[in-house]
């Protein structure tokens, strides 16, 4: 082949043209990064303080060096332990600074609205596409949650694609937040004692600390943070398995402890050299309620106090003293009832006139201080109507004085730390695979 003059100028020319567009596409691309960096202005900032703290403890979020009266979203992100991503969006006007102040502006849009410093941490939830059911729980409490914090271009939504490949959701700066079950110092002990299996945390120093005796519910094995939250601010405290447990002999499904458990587990806390012996309550959440009740009432032990939340003042199946339960919960069905979609709950069967009233706490008995926490949009347990049949028999017993009730409006089951995220159904670890627990409360 001849190559002439004309055809190399031609050549020429065609690259020169695609010079030209590769240059005006690049142009286009970084026209929003010249918007936000300016010669006359730092790049974009996202502080997050303090970067390292408790669960419940606030977080100042401040967004600086932006252009005025702009659009942007604060993104927060966190990876489960189950490997679920979980995410929140907030929506933004900067002010005549150029800045955002989570702790004074309110949020536009996004995932709530209205002025909440911590609503990107309460307001988290799977993605879109998830798996149904999730509920953020923390198993590990000897490790942070890591959210990541992000500044992004515009209003962005949950279900938009984050602004890949387009300037709508661009990221301008990010930072990140490490929340912690467990402060410095805090000490975690596995206990496998008389029979007794739990977890001890202790907080820092020499002691002797007050201590919490941590039951929780039906869903079974050993729950940790609570114990590791209240130790964090100074309480001694005892996560106790009763139920569900590997270490626990005999039916996975079935409580096989009885009077003699929960009283060596009382003692252990009570012998133990940094446990102030006088001064030991006992916590439940569901059916710990009921077991906290019998503790206090029915056990040769003497808490301090009990705090109550949700649970019923009995139990449905009959609760043997020496070896617990004689049937597992699943077997009897009869008060289980169902929605639309499949969704069981749980309240019919803890209502105190479907429970055989052999099988109550002689709360009647008890000698120490009672607080009942109550989320009245409750759909796994009738706790208004249980928190009422207790102080109706404490009243007859002429001990009205050891009564306290809490109640939330629309709160469900779950009481959790504050700036927990919401959750308003959940995976149960039995027949049925889904559970009402509705959305708890967030501060």
């Amino acid at each position: 082949m001849t190559w002439t003059p004309l055809y190399l100028l031609e050549c020429q020319l065609r690259a020169v043209g695609q010079l030209r567009v590769s240059l005006h596409r690049k142009m286009c691309n970084r026209q929003a990064q010249v918007r936000w960096r300016s010669a006359g202005r730092p790049a974009p900032l996202l502080t997050a303080r303090p970067t390292r703290a408790l669960v419940d403890e606030p977080i100042s979020i401040e967004a600086h060096h932006l252009p005025s009266h702009t659009p942007i979203t604060v993104r927060a992100n966190l990876t489960s332990e189950d490997g679920d991503l979980w995410e929140a969006l907030s929506h933004y006007y900067t002010d005549a600074k150029g800045a955002v102040n989570l702790m004074r502006d309110p949020s536009m849009g996004g995932s709530y609205v209205g002025c909440e410093p911590m609503g990107l941490f309460w307001a988290l939830q799977p993605v879109p596409g998830s798996r149904e059911g999730l509920r953020l729980r923390k198993r590990d409490v000897e490790t942070p949650y890591a959210v990541h914090l992000s500044l992004l271009e515009g209003h962005v939504n949950p279900e938009d694609t984050r602004g890949k490949g387009s300037e709508e959701g661009q990221e301008l700066a990010k930072t990140v937040v490490d929340r912690w079950y467990m402060a410095p110092g805090v000490r975690r002990i596995e206990v496998r004692q008389n029979g007794v299996v739990g977890s001890m945390f202790l907080p820092p120093g020499p002691g002797p600390f007050p201590a919490v005796l941590d039951l929780w519910g039906m869903g079974g094995g050993l729950v940790e943070y609570r114990s590791a939250l209240l130790a964090s601010h100074g309480m001694a405290s005892l996560a106790l398995a009763y139920f569900g447990h590997k270490d626990i002999p005999g039916p996975l499904n079935r409580i096989n402890v009885g009077d003699s458990y929960f009283r060596a587990a009382f003692q252990l806390l009570q012998k133990h050299p940094q446990v102030c012996e006088e001064r030991i309550g006992v916590m439940g959440l569901s059916f710990g309620v009921y077991l906290s009740l019998w503790i206090a009432s029915q056990l040769s032990v003497k808490p301090r106090c009990v705090v109550g939340i949700n649970g019923p003042l009995g139990s449905f199946n009959t609760f043997s003293s020496e070896d617990g339960q004689q049937e597992s919960f699943e077997e009897n069905q009869r008060h289980w009832s169902y929605d639309e979609q499949g969704y069981v709950s749980f309240r019919e069967v803890s209502l105190p006139s479907n429970i055989p009233s052999e099988n109550y706490a002689k709360v009647e008995d008890m000698c120490c201080p009672l607080l009942y926490i109550v989320g009245k949009d409750d759909l796994s347990c009738a706790s208004l109507e249980n928190a009422d049949e207790i102080e109706k028999r404490l009243h007859a017993a002429g001990k009205s004085h050891l009564f306290t009730r809490l109640s939330y409006p629309g709160a469900g089951h779950l009481i959790e730390p504050p700036y927990a995220p919401n959750a308003r159904v959940s995976l149960w670890t039995t027949r049925p695979a889904k559970l009402f627990p509705p959305e708890h409360i967030r501060t």
